[in-house]
């Protein structure tokens, strides 16, 4: 690391600023998906930086175009205002950097060398940013700024599905965990898969469980009392490894008390289970809500709902699952991956194994007596910046004893960023 260079001349108004860098608490600058291609990530990188801001000076460079837009699933929406979610005031945001880099990634490497945070926190969540991740993190190391990935999944299940994609994300991923000083990742089981996939043995790892999306919440109930027939809500993008078509024929053999609402977005062409609904015996009983929808869209939906049915084949951590915690609902999730640590301490968790039909309709009737109460969620995100807090202190960021008062904090490593201030 280099030597920390002399502080500017006393009474000089870059002396000034330099003191006033010492006195704060540490900054971290968080990247991820912006608004332009709405996703999950999107709401995540928003809410963990205003988490993050409750603690520490944050700012967000938002990824804002991530692929030319014809090649996006969800084309047919790129641009549009349907999110209600906003960052903090004094969260500071560069919007954005396009794929094709130029000009705006060296306006988010000028941002990056003005904000001059201690850490950069990179959201991973596919390989259309690394070009983009990769010169951020040489800009940060040179700066002496440490680097952090936060880690979605390994990879996302569509690229890895096309061998150039996936071969690209495997060797050019390299570069920029060399340059990585600490991991955050969701779960144990997505730590053992990052151990798999490369060697991070001696980078310094945390997990922090996936805060509440509590921001999905009705301001008026939607339901009204009395109605005998139990909602199912089937919520999120529709692709492969969701499992939809396995909830559609446990449905149908589910009794007339029932309703089923599916609302998401067609992804990857995969069409079964869209194909199964037309043709399910018990369609009149099947609201199939095909697109992505508004955030205010998203409370009324989840409001209207008695028990939300996840049958995942295979997943890191969910959204539309954090949501219904939030909303305090009985939840029906398959037991693969994140998912298990994520809902095991809710008390409106029924598990079920994957691709397994029969026990998911079992599973759900089991999930329709946890009704008529709201359950406890568990998630936090005072936990996950207390997972940022830890890794943050293990890879050398001095931090204040008491993070409510920044004003006496001390900074051991501001000084390595202080050529920023000629």
């Amino acid at each position: 690391m280099p030597a920390s260079p002399p502080p500017p001349a006393e009474g000089h108004a870059e002396a000034r600023a330099y003191a006033e860098l010492l006195a704060a608490g540490p900054r971290i600058l968080v990247v991820g998906s912006g608004w332009h291609f709405l996703s999950g990530i999107s709401y995540y990188t928003c809410r963990l930086s205003n988490a993050l801001a409750e603690r520490y000076e944050v700012g967000a460079v938002l990824m804002r175009r991530l692929l030319p837009a014809r090649l996006y699933p969800g084309r047919a929406r790129v641009g549009h205002s349907l999110a209600e979610l906003r960052y903090a005031e004094d969260v500071r945001v560069f919007d954005g950097v396009d794929w094709w880099a130029l000009p705006s990634l060296l306006r988010a490497v000028k941002f990056l060398r003005r904000f001059r945070p201690d850490v950069l926190v990179l959201q991973w969540w596919t390989g259309a940013v690394l070009h983009s991740y990769l010169v951020l993190a040489v800009a940060a190391r040179r700066l002496g700024i440490r680097v952090v990935v936060e880690f979605h999944e390994v990879q996302d299940t569509g690229e890895a599905q096309r061998r150039w994609a996936a071969r690209y994300v495997q060797r050019c991923i390299r570069p920029l965990l060399r340059r990585t000083d600490g991991v955050v990742v969701h779960s144990r089981y997505d730590e053992a898969a990052l151990a798999e996939a490369y060697d991070l043995a001696a980078v310094p790892a945390e997990v922090a469980l996936h805060g509440p999306f509590d921001h999905h919440l009705p301001d008026r109930p939607v339901r009204e009392p009395g109605d005998d027939v139990c909602r199912l809500l089937f919520f999120g993008t529709i692709r492969p490894y969701k499992g939809l078509e396995d909830l559609i024929e446990a449905f149908a053999d589910l009794g007339p008390q029932y309703h089923l609402t599916v609302v998401g977005e067609t992804w990857e062409g995969w069409n079964l289970p869209g194909r199964m609904i037309e043709e399910s015996p018990v369609r009149d009983r099947i609201t199939f809500v095909n697109r992505y929808v508004t955030d205010g869209e998203v409370n009324e939906f989840f409001a209207g709902a008695d028990v939300v049915v996840l049958p995942y084949r295979r997943s890191s951590a969910s959204g539309p699952l954090h949501i219904a915690m939030s909303h305090g609902l009985p939840v029906v999730v398959t037991a693969v991956g994140g998912l298990v640590e994520a809902a095991e301490h809710y008390s409106g968790t029924v598990f079920v194994p994957a691709e397994e039909p029969a026990e998911l309709r079992e599973a759900i009737t089991l999930a329709a007596g946890l009704t008529g109460r709201r359950h406890a969620d568990p998630s936090s995100w005072g936990r996950t910046v207390d997972a940022y807090s830890r890794l943050l202190s293990r890879i050398g960021i001095a931090q204040d004893p008491s993070p409510a008062d920044s004003s006496t904090s001390s900074n051991q490593t501001l000084p390595l960023l202080s050529p920023d201030l000629r």
